[in-house]
């Protein structure tokens, strides 16, 4: 098939892209042309790549008939973070598409009720970026069945990879936890350390992509989450971190009041962020009717993003956890 990838050299499709030309399908980029691809996997020569700016195309009121103009089979929206973008797109693809793949968030859902969280439980989404990618997933799928729009939702946990710093066992994205801990010294935590975090390799994300465009029949008109087997409380991934780094943990618990005084404004936020989600979703869904099988588990993606960082771990540690 030939298929659109808007914003295609990303976390997402740096690996998405190549899977989809091993699959035999003609595979159209389009992205702004700042960033190259994480790795070049000797693929790209294949891909058929178009530089346009989304946001100056859409404010022209001409995005949506771009796309549309490549008349693909499936259409991959990665980069759509709001609902005018979306009801742009939409109607411009309104019976010029056989598929619409919106890429969402396990953000959608805040907090959690019930864990692991279904894609069927209550949404109480907050801050802006959850609230807003739930409200586009909400008028996607009542176009979907009012309309017979052809969307499927994937909602992807916290995307792990070779080339970007992993979620670390504070929250946030300073590798100096990393550091921390390599050096056998003492992390803090904010609370207990019981808060969780639910990672997933950006290879499994292209899994679940493709298996989507593989299964349409029953991915129509459906949202997936797209993580890990399981999620990691703060606690148990900063002690097996310390292990893979052949460290004995050692970790200190501090009241968020007393925590955030020791980082800096922007780092606390991420981290209120994260330990307020807490997220830990289900796959079954995706299991079931995709017949997603993600490769990693969240230490192996983590593990596996340290090593391409430069941080040398044990392989008896990392072959343990497994």
């Amino acid at each position: 098939m030939k298929i659109i990838i808007i914003g295609g050299t990303g976390h997402i499709g740096s690996y998405l892209v190549p899977r989809l030309v091993l699959a035999g399908h003609t595979a159209i980029v389009v992205t702004r042309g700042e960033q190259k691809p994480y790795f070049d996997s000797g693929l790209w020569k294949y891909v058929e790549q178009h530089c346009i700016d989304r946001n100056h195309e859409e404010a022209a009121g001409g995005f949506a008939a771009r796309i549309a103009s490549f008349s693909a089979d499936v259409v991959i929206d990665l980069i759509c973070f709001t609902m005018q973008s979306a009801k742009h797109l939409v109607h411009g693809l309104a019976g010029r598409t056989g598929h619409f793949l919106f890429c969402g968030s396990i953000w959608v859902h805040g907090h959690s009720q019930v864990v692991p969280t279904t894609e069927s439980m209550p949404r109480k989404p907050f801050g802006e970026y959850g609230i807003r990618k739930a409200a586009i997933e909400e008028w996607l799928l009542s176009t979907a069945h009012a309309e017979g729009f052809p969307v499927t939702i994937l909602h992807p946990g916290h995307i792990v990879g070779p080339g970007w710093v992993p979620l670390n066992p504070v929250g946030n994205f300073n590798p100096a936890a990393f550091r921390t801990l390599a050096a056998g010294e003492k992390l803090a935590l904010p609370n207990l350390g019981l808060e969780t975090v639910h990672h997933v390799h950006a290879d499994d994300v292209a899994q679940a992509f493709c298996r989507v465009i593989e299964n349409r029949s029953v991915a129509l008109g459906e949202s997936f989450h797209v993580v890990s087997p399981a999620a990691l409380t703060l606690r148990g991934y900063a002690e097996q971190v310390s292990r893979w780094f052949g460290r004995e943990p050692v970790l200190e618990f501090q009241h968020w009041e007393q925590w955030k005084k020791g980082v800096s404004a922007a780092e606390a936020e991420t981290t209120w962020d994260h330990v307020a989600h807490s997220p830990h979703c289900s796959i079954e869904k995706a299991r079931r009717l995709l017949h997603f099988a993600p490769r990693y588990s969240s230490l192996e993606a983590v593990f596996e993003s340290l090593e391409a960082l430069g941080f040398r771990g044990y392989s008896s540690s990392a072959s343990a956890s497994r």
